[in-house]
């Protein structure tokens, strides 16, 4: 190699060095806040002083191969609960005869049909808002659920606990995920990732307010705390109701957590990898609760950190072997080499978010080789900045 092209190969190797360590920094200031907070949540028994304070609202539409282990898992709950409310919107495949069955057994269950979507709303926080507004004026907390969770006993118990203890007034959890093909553990855990990369982790002790993480699969927030906003109704056109409502209520001075509920919640989200990759991956970029600088701002630490670690890693020890030389080649080769041992250690450090008990073996070890479908979770996370959604679970937007 000539000295024009050293001089050139050692300029690019800098800039991209700079490029993606401003990148690395900020993943590791995250990642050190992670380092002291709270442990995963434990089912609890209930408590004789949150008796009846629990409004809970399942929205539904066309579950019925999904809702049966969240009815289950809701009828398990204590006497915390006071009336559970499933709004379903005009299902035709039997969720509401799954409904009406488990309300024979349990009178806190009570079926609801909300009224026809009203323009400018999506249905999730339009059935949400259905229920709060329906729900008992005494329940000093409403906790939204999604029909595919399987909460576990002792769930709400646990959640009211940590939400009094850390004196959040919204508080949501992060789920056990429950995979089932191959494609879904090498593809899930990567689009997983691309959150953890983004935001703080559940159970930061201190979150970031203007940024916080939710999860609307199990969403506690204090009925107060939602009449002062006015319900569902500013994130009544988000594709991600949960954070864009989590993010407005810390805006109006309220303390809002999310924590680790792996030991008390389960999700079955999508059945494949091909229903993982569009329907989950069309809300990932959290463009709703995003502004458009901040969005960029996440799509470059992503490609930095995410995306091109693994493709740098290869180039990079190609031109070594081809006896290219230099201190930033080196020191590049280095950072990526570097961000790859974070990755993998963020995987370990996850592996309790994911149920094995279901899996065939073989199938959950392709979780160990989901960094190598980081490229396309992150071209995922693109794609989706681009467009706002035209569909939602069985429901066409204009």
């Amino acid at each position: 190699m000539d000295g024009f092209s050293a001089v050139w190969l050692g300029l690019i190797c800098l800039l991209g060095l700079l490029w993606q360590g401003s990148g690395a920094l900020i993943v590791l200031a995250r990642l050190m806040k992670g380092a002291v907070r709270r442990s995963p949540l434990t089912p609890k028994p209930s408590e004789p002083k949150n008796l009846a304070s629990v409004t809970v609202v399942v929205p539904s539409l066309n579950e019925v191969e999904r809702i049966q282990p969240c009815l289950d898992g809701l009828s398990h709950q204590g006497y915390e609960v006071r009336e559970i409310l499933i709004v379903d919107s005009n299902s035709t495949d039997g969720t509401r005869a799954k409904v009406l069955a488990k309300a024979e057994t349990d009178p806190r269950f009570r079926l609801l049909t909300d009224d026809p979507l009203p323009t400018g709303w999506v249905g999730r926080p339009w059935a949400l808002h259905w229920g709060f507004t329906h729900s008992s004026p005494k329940s000093e907390w409403i906790l939204g659920v999604d029909a595919d969770t399987q909460p576990q006993r002792g769930m709400i118990a646990s959640v009211l606990q940590a939400a009094e203890e850390e004196g959040f007034d919204l508080v949501s959890l992060s789920p056990q995920f429950i995979l089932r093909s191959p494609g879904e553990w090498w593809l899930q855990p990567a689009l997983l990732m691309t959150l953890l990369f983004r935001f703080d982790v559940a159970g930061v002790r201190q979150p970031d307010q203007d940024s916080v993480m939710a999860n609307g699969q199990c969403f506690l927030c204090r009925r107060t705390v939602l009449e002062k906003v006015g319900g569902y109704q500013s994130a009544a056109s988000s594709f991600c109701d949960d954070v864009t409502l989590a993010r407005n209520i810390a805006k109006a001075g309220h303390k809002v957590g999310f924590l680790d509920g792996a030991n008390i919640i389960k999700v079955r989200m999508y059945e494949g990898m091909r229903e993982t990759w569009e329907e989950w991956g069309r809300s990932l970029d959290l463009k709703d609760a995003t502004s458009r600088t901040e969005l960029w701002g996440q799509l470059w630490l992503l490609t930095a950190v995410q995306g091109l670690p693994i493709p740098l890693t290869m180039l990079l020890f190609g031109l070594v072997e081809e006896g290219f030389r230099g201190l930033f080649l080196s020191l590049w080769l280095g950072l990526n080499l570097f961000l790859l041992l974070v990755r993998f250690g963020m995987l370990l450090a996850i592996s309790g978010s994911y149920d094995r008990r279901l899996s065939p073996g073989k199938s959950a070890l392709l979780f160990w080789l989901s960094p190598f479908a980081d490229p396309f979770a992150v071209a995922r996370i693109f794609l989706s900045a681009r467009r706002k959604p035209k569909s939602w679970r069985g429901r066409v937007y204009s």
